[in-house]
């Protein structure tokens, strides 16, 4: 019936300029269109055997609209006729999450900016490479504004090659993108309940999980009314949705629930008991009181704080933080030094975390699929510190001398403050692979919020990190029982160059885990080219020559040496293979909803090279003998999300769970909802599950 009304509301808009300049026969579509289309491939040139998805690049001009799958209480959406070469097969066509739209009192589910929905075209094994695939589909859609409609139509074209499957940079950002958009499957089962004429959805959320401006799209017809208002109940680790019934539904409901902009999860809901009850929730984030976003916020300020003070006990901040006791010793009793050397520390650190923050919110407002921690998926990033800490440690070992990276030597002396401050910069940005309790959820929670806010937690989190040294510059009776400067200095110096050490050894390795041996033979010769260069510089102060001569070719080594680093070295084989005391399979979303649909036991964890929480909790609990017996003898079976380099995929699915960096660990048993484990894993913990 909508469709009519759209359509006749179309013709009986175009019959009047037809008939006044005498082109009745004219076909409905005029001029250019109100909603421009184009087909995109992801690859040009797709392996055998492989799938490849493509991409309907929809562009609607100022004041039009598209519509979604089920386009509500009116309006139309796209449909398609192939036309493809032997050998290929298309699926579905997969929307975004559409937004709502009500005209006249009448809800739409539309899209009124750029979208495209995507479809999975399939190519059999046995074609050949070189091949020519050419690709023509008609498509058929409604555009639409306030007023008028128009039906429009293209026939779109593309032709692709049999090949590698290679991907650009830039098509791989682009698609990664587009599929931000696309719901990501539930993987647990809904369900519904009719009362009358009222409908409640009960739909497994967690209850820590965030959910900005839900709405329950429906895909299935004749179930839920377009136009009733629906109200949003959390009920522990479910979400209700209530609403009007429409129709005569018994089977599945299927259909989308939006948790935020842009994001949405899709789920299918089977008849079953949903008693009333919950904490009602607004729909309408400008609805909200503005006690939840500040209850919200608070709590995310006190888990960045909590989360910075524990970092210090971390093992990624050690190394930094013996430069800084270094400094805390020379101040001794100065207490206008031991002032300023604070705040300076505390500004630097401080600095850096709003800054990542600030850059992660703009990368991810760009279609980015990132989060905390994000620099260090950059191998060229791992090079730059890598350079850094080997200058640093040859500087703790009495190689050279130079006040910038000596942590701030001579608080006394004009340049203490500045040596401070850079101190405090590169703890921070060391320490962003570190998770430490309550810093998860503060920095998942830093997601949803609005943007100033967001950077509060993230200065929170740097305050927290800076609160020890600050605490120290500004309470004497902590720095009386710091020892007093003396001899002794000089040897803790130098042994706090060991540190310094391992932190290159590990950088060096985790080069290697990211591009290969190339990556770090590239690695190991810029450092001992820096090394050398160090070296002459010693010598020339040792002579009591200026050293400006021998920094010009170590800075332009280092520039280069991040550069021209190769990055297209493969991964290193993880001991996440078949031979690994606990075998595991690489994670994907379609994995993890196939084995729950087989009602396997799940369990899926998510690590990176850069993570040294997650090496630890690797080697104490998940790589045992202990816990791969208990988990071979339930069945489990292990999901491996490696996340050392970007992956988009790993970064929804952490997002949906209210998390933006690692570790993760998810526990799903057969017919109950997810668990989100604990950070710091021990193997009872893991061998309780099956237990």
């Amino acid at each position: 019936m909508r469709v009519l009304t759209y359509l006749l509301a179309a013709m009986l808009t175009l019959v009047p300029l037809a008939t006044s300049t005498g082109l009745s026969a004219q076909p409905l579509q005029r001029g250019p269109s109100n909603i421009t289309a184009e087909l995109v491939a992801e690859s040009p040139s797709p392996a055998p055997g492989s799938t490849i998805d493509l991409a309907f690049a929809m562009r609607p001009a100022p004041g039009w609209h598209g519509y979604w799958q089920n386009p509500g209480d009116a309006g139309l959406g796209m449909s398609l006729s192939w036309s493809l070469p032997s050998g290929v097969s298309a699926a579905e066509l997969r929307y975004p999450v559409p937004e709502t739209l009500i005209i006249a009192g009448l809800m739409n589910y539309v899209y009124e900016g750029a979208y495209a929905p995507l479809v999975t075209l399939t190519l059999d094994r046995g074609l050949a490479p070189g091949t020519r695939l050419p690709i023509s589909v008609k498509a058929d859609w409604l555009a639409c504004t306030d007023e008028i409609c128009v039906p429009e139509s293209a026939t779109l074209t593309t032709s692709l090659t049999v090949g590698e499957g290679a991907v650009s940079k830039a098509d791989r950002t682009r698609f990664d993108g587009w599929r931000q958009r696309l719901p990501a499957p539930l993987g647990s089962q809904a369900r519904y309940q009719i009362d009358g004429k009222a409908i409640r959805i009960a739909i497994p959320y967690p209850a820590a999980g965030a959910v900005d401006d839900p709405y329950f799209f429906p895909s299935t017809d004749l179930g839920v009314s377009y136009r009733a208002p629906q109200a949003f109940f959390r009920d522990g680790d479910r979400l209700i949705v209530e609403t009007e019934a429409s129709g005569s539904l018994s089977g599945p409901l299927e259909g989308v629930l939006r948790i935020g902009e842009h994001l949405g999860l899709e789920l299918v809901a089977e008849p079953g008991g949903v008693p009333p009850g919950g904490t009602r929730i607004d729909a309408t984030p400008a609805a909200a009181p503005s006690g939840d976003m500040l209850a919200l916020l608070a709590a995310a300020l006190g888990g960045a704080l909590l989360g910075g003070l524990l970092l210090n006990i971390m093992p990624c901040v050690f190394p930094i933080l013996s430069l800084k006791a270094i400094s805390l010793a020379k101040a001794g009793g100065d207490e206008r030094a031991a002032r300023r050397d604070a705040l300076a520390y505390t500004a630097g650190i401080v600095l850096v975390c709003v800054t990542l923050g600030g850059l992660l919110l703009a990368l991810r407002a760009g279609g980015e699929q990132i989060g905390w921690a994000f620099q260090l998926q950059d191998p060229r990033i791992i090079v730059a510190l890598l350079l850094l800490v080997t200058a640093i440690a040859f500087n703790l070992a009495g190689l050279f001398e130079f006040s910038s990276l000596s942590a701030g030597s001579g608080l006394a002396a004009r340049g203490g403050a500045s040596g401070s401050f850079w101190t405090g910069a590169l703890a921070a940005f060391v320490a962003t692979p570190c998770t430490a309790p309550f810093m998860a959820a503060a920095m998942g929670s830093a997601l949803i919020l609005p943007v100033p806010a967001a950077l509060l937690v993230f200065a929170g989190l740097g305050l927290g990190l800076a609160l020890p040294f600050l605490a120290i510059g500004f309470i004497p009776a902590l720095r009386r029982r710091l020892p007093r400067p003396g001899a002794w200095m000089a040897t803790f110096r130098r042994i706090m160059a060991v540190p310094m050490f391992l932190t290159a050894l590990a950088l060096v390795w985790l080069l290697g885990q990211q591009t290969g041996n190339t990556g770090v033979l590239w690695g190991l010769a810029a450092a001992m080219g820096l090394a050398l260069l160090l070296w002459w510089l010693g010598a020339r102060q040792a002579g009591g020559r200026s050293g400006w001569l021998a920094m010009v070719p170590a800075l332009a080594s280092v520039i280069a040496a991040i550069a021209l680093l190769p990055t297209d070295g493969a991964l290193s084989a993880r001991e996440s293979s078949a031979d690994a005391t606990l075998p595991t399979q690489p994670f994907s979303e379609a994995k993890l909803t196939e084995l729950r649909a087989a009602g396997t036991p799940v369990f899926a964890y998510f690590t990176a090279d850069w993570c040294i929480t997650c090496k630890a909790n690797e080697a104490a609990a998940i790589q045992r003998n202990a816990t791969a017996a208990a988990f071979k003898q339930a069945g489990v079976v292990v999901l491996e999300g490696d996340w050392t380099r970007r992956d988009a995929e790993i970064s929804r699915y952490l997002e949906a769970q209210g998390r933006s960096g690692v570790p993760l660990y998810v526990w799903y048993k057969p017919g109950s909802d997810p668990v989100i484990l604990p950070q710091v894993l021990t193997v009872d913990t893991l061998t309780d599950l099956v237990g």
